[in-house]
């Protein structure tokens, strides 16, 4: 899933990346963020980061932030160094920069996407509704973004749940297990009906998606 999206996403972001401290149009997140502001992908966000190329890993920010000719907006960077910004117009007409500050060399590190369940959607319960109305979400994403393509679109073929301790296996009542911090629901499950409980707040929720 997750590599499907960068590969939508990285397009809007081609061009020589040549210093450790980034500057970005806001413009060019605000083309991305404005494809999540309908109300049946309300429950989703993009957090981006940069990949450190050859090593699957995300390469470390030292500081991001939004500035404009009157001020300037910290960005909160999580542990894992990805960020999510607001979806503004008016940081648009105001021709706002993204400054990312790296703490290894820029040119080893891509922009990386990702497509993602928001905060307020993650916890340790989950009724049948809930777990099919993020399915629907998703569903929503492909077929707007393959609206002239969609043969090109992956479709939804589930949920993945992952946790921040990546050593996690165990064991859930009436749901396949976690194995190693990852929790896969497959849509056959989802119809069942079930609800589901966590042991923890999971990190994040994401579509397990792939091309038919």
């Amino acid at each position: 899933m997750k590599n499907l999206v960068v590969a939508l996403a990285v397009t809007l972001f081609t061009g020589p990346v040549i210093a450790e401290n980034l500057e970005i149009e806001y413009s060019k997140f605000y083309s991305h963020l404005r494809k999540l502001n309908s109300d049946d992908v309300q429950a989703l966000e993009f957090a981006f980061g940069f990949m450190r190329v050859g090593e699957g890993r995300l390469c470390e920010i030292k500081d991001a932030e939004i500035v404009t000719d009157k001020k300037i907006l910290p960005i909160t960077v999580t542990d894992e160094q990805r960020f999510t910004l607001p979806d503004e117009k008016a940081l648009k007409l105001a021709a706002a920069r993204v400054h990312v500050d790296l703490a290894e060399p820029a040119n080893v590190c891509d922009m990386s996407v990702q497509l993602q369940t928001k905060p307020a959607y993650l916890k340790t319960e989950y009724t049948p509704e809930e777990l099919a109305m993020l399915v629907e979400q998703y569903d929503a994403f492909f077929n707007e973004m393959g609206s002239f393509l969609s043969f090109m679109m992956p479709s939804v073929k589930g949920l993945t749940v992952q946790f921040a301790n990546e050593q996690m296996s165990r064991p859930l009542k009436d749901a396949p297990a976690i194995n190693g911090g990852y929790l896969q629901l497959p849509l056959e499950w989802i119809e069942q009906g079930k609800s589901l409980t966590l042991p923890e707040k999971p990190l994040r929720v994401t579509a397990i998606a792939t091309r038919d």
